[in-house]
């Protein structure tokens, strides 16, 4: 059975929140250029790269190629840029640093301790993200706030201090969608999608740390399933507050949300 079969199921006002998504991401591209969409290559992330692409605006599209994606996650590249006709970027961690801390740690430290995972996220995550962002004024996500208790604040444009040259903006056109709205567009308009999301994967990231989910399982559950539910985030979306530590990308500062 599709994830579209078991999940598409589009709220009331989703019509409404439809047009407010369409109207944020033309904002967003002549407010916050130049704008790049952060891909996972999960279900909300196609949604937006097929937007972008109906719609004609103006962003780039990376990827963190980590190095330790699902085969499956890593072909949806290919298959973005033969239908959209638009190149998505892959950024790789540094292999010399990734290497080293395999040799140090194994290549299972991740299911060790959070320090050590958070770690080989920074490695794999964060510093590519750094270079990914570095020059951009604007950065979408597929940030719902559905997701999980931690990213049931997410605003539609927050603000990250980056140093010089300031402010960037970190926009999240899909806060206020229902995974049954992300999976009822995907349906309706035929959208590719990561072939996982049929085995009851709804939320991934790299092969060792992602499993796929049972019946009344959380959405985020298949995530870090081993530890608790307040660490189970990689970094990208996480205030200096919520790490009680310093980051070394952004500090994020949220502002009123904006309707379209």
């Amino acid at each position: 059975m599709s994830a579209v079969s078991l999940y598409a199921k589009a709220s009331p006002d989703f019509d409404a929140k439809l047009v407010e998504t369409i109207d944020l991401l033309k904002r967003a591209a002549q407010e916050f250029s130049p704008l790049t969409q952060a891909s996972s290559l999960g279900a909300e992330d196609m949604v937006i790269t097929h937007l972008l692409a109906e719609h004609h605006i103006d962003c780039s599209i990376f990827v963190l190629e980590t190095g330790m994606l699902h085969p499956q996650t890593v072909a949806m590249i290919g298959r973005i840029e033969a239908r959209y006709a638009r190149p998505v970027d892959a950024y790789r961690p540094v292999a010399e640093v990734a290497n080293a801390f395999v040799s140090t740690h194994g290549d299972k430290a991740m299911y060790q301790s959070v320090e050590l995972r958070k770690a080989c996220c920074g490695i794999r995550k964060m510093e590519p993200l750094g270079r990914a962002l570095a020059g951009k004024k604007g950065w979408l996500t597929g940030l719902r706030r559905e997701q999980s208790n931690a990213r049931a604040e997410v605003e539609f444009i927050e603000h990250e201090w980056v140093g010089e040259p300031g402010e960037r903006a970190k926009v999240n056109p899909l806060a206020r969608w229902t995974a049954g709205d992300v999976w009822h567009f995907i349906g309706v308009n035929n959208i590719l999608y990561n072939p996982l999301h049929d085995e009851f994967f709804p939320s991934i990231g790299c092969a060792p740390c992602t499993r796929a989910v049972t019946l009344g399982e959380d959405i985020r559950s298949g995530r870090w399933w081993w530890e608790q539910e307040s660490a189970k985030e990689c970094g990208l979306h996480v205030s200096d507050s919520a790490e009680g530590q310093s980051s070394s990308i952004s500090s994020i500062i949220p502002i009123k949300e904006v309707s379209a």
